[in-house]
């Protein structure tokens, strides 16, 4: 598989469970696949190439199931990595920011006050977001190594067992992830679950995208569209506040395409409380071939289309990037230089009966489908 100057081959390792990834020369020392060799409590990791019949490039590592680069050709046909990430693994754990590119979970997004009530029993989660839980806890998903198994050359399956009161969730939660680079140059995240004790799921990836590519600058320009009349207002600590709010005449009016930097900064009790926009979308009634969201590159011209089947959106839109860490291509990830779409069920439903339920019983099975695909404006 070639990735810009980089090859890889795959062989299939069957007393490890992993399809390896060894790379044969260097892209001029920007990823190497030795960087991504390393043991995490007691837990091989490497990294992974995908590589489509249309010639997007994906590489995923099993450290937190991340997606670590995404090549997509722009309007002149040059591949541009659109996914904000490191060169190593030592970089995510480095990393001021730990959720770049991960698989979030058990719980994506925030629970009020790091507690919920499940079938009359109060759960005690850490809190890790001022008085708030977020993505899952102390240790979430993105900091554990997963079990890879390469399917096809644009397939890749990642497993995890969370086991019973990992980081306070109740039962023993098997998961499955599946990115798959599809050849409409699409990379499609299939997630399946299945529990053996009544539990509270919501799963979610946590790319950072900017479609113009790396050291390109703020995302200010790029053009968002969302097809949700209703978003989720929150307090200061970005709970929500149980109510759902109309966008129209609001900054948070996306249903007609405007940049991101239009109302960003406006005064606005939400935005500041977000620091800009942190929030969850409420999507409008949607079938699966009908884009939730749709973002274009200002200067590449590529064209991000977002589909699931969840109910949320949140859309974030780098608030907190403060040029602290030195991603892969040697450039800072200053504010505002990515964003995030993570499709979702809302922030803190096990406490907000409103809600649409995150509830998982023994017997079902968690399932769900977002997909993230590329094209070029007209």
């Amino acid at each position: 598989m070639l990735l810009a100057a980089l090859i890889f081959t795959a062989s299939c390792n069957s007393s490890s469970n992993h399809g390896r990834q060894t790379a044969t020369s260097l892209d001029s020392g920007r990823i190497s696949t030795k960087a991504f060799e390393k043991k995490i409590d007691g837990k091989q990791v490497h990294l992974y190439a995908l590589e489509n019949n249309s010639g997007c490039k994906a590489l995923i590592t099993n450290y937190g199931g991340r997606l670590v680069s995404l090549l997509v050709p722009d309007k002149n046909q040059k591949l541009v990595d659109v996914v904000a990430g490191f060169s190593s693994v030592d970089g995510y754990q480095q990393s001021t920011e730990p959720y770049f590119g991960a698989t979030i979970g058990r719980y994506g997004n925030r629970i009020a006050k790091g507690k919920f009530t499940l079938d009359g029993k109060v759960y005690t989660l850490f809190t890790n977001n001022g008085p708030n839980t977020l993505h899952g806890g102390k240790k979430g998903y993105q900091d554990v190594v997963w079990d890879a198994k390469i399917l096809d050359k644009q397939s890749l399956e990642l497993t995890y067992l969370s086991k019973d009161m990992e980081e306070g969730f109740p039962g023993n939660l098997n998961l499955k992830v599946i990115y798959t680079l599809t050849d409409d140059n699409a990379l499609r995240i299939s997630y399946e679950a299945v529990t053996d004790k009544n539990t509270v799921v919501n799963l979610t990836n946590h790319a950072f995208f900017n479609l113009n590519g790396e050291q390109s600058g703020t995302i200010l320009k790029h053009l968002v569209k969302i097809n949700a009349d209703k978003y989720t207002p929150v307090d200061s600590t970005l709970i929500p506040l149980g109510t759902l709010a109309m966008v129209k005449g609001t900054p948070f009016d996306f249903t007609v395409a405007k940049t991101i930097g239009d109302r960003v900064d406006a005064l606005n009790d939400q935005l500041k409380n977000g620091k800009g926009y942190d929030h969850n979308f409420v999507l409008n009634s949607h079938v699966a071939d009908q884009p939730v969201a749709v973002v274009t590159g200002d200067q590449s011209g590529i064209v991000m289309s977002v589909y699931t089947d969840q109910p949320g959106l949140q859309f974030y839109s780098g608030n907190f990037m403060q040029g602290k860490n030195t991603m892969k291509g040697n450039h800072r990830d200053d504010f505002r230089t990515a964003f995030a779409l993570e499709t979702q069920h809302f922030p803190d439903s096990p406490n907000q009966k409103s809600f649409p339920s995150t509830l998982l019983k023994p017997g079902e099975k968690y399932n769900s489908v977002s997909t993230y695909k590329f094209t070029v404006a007209q």
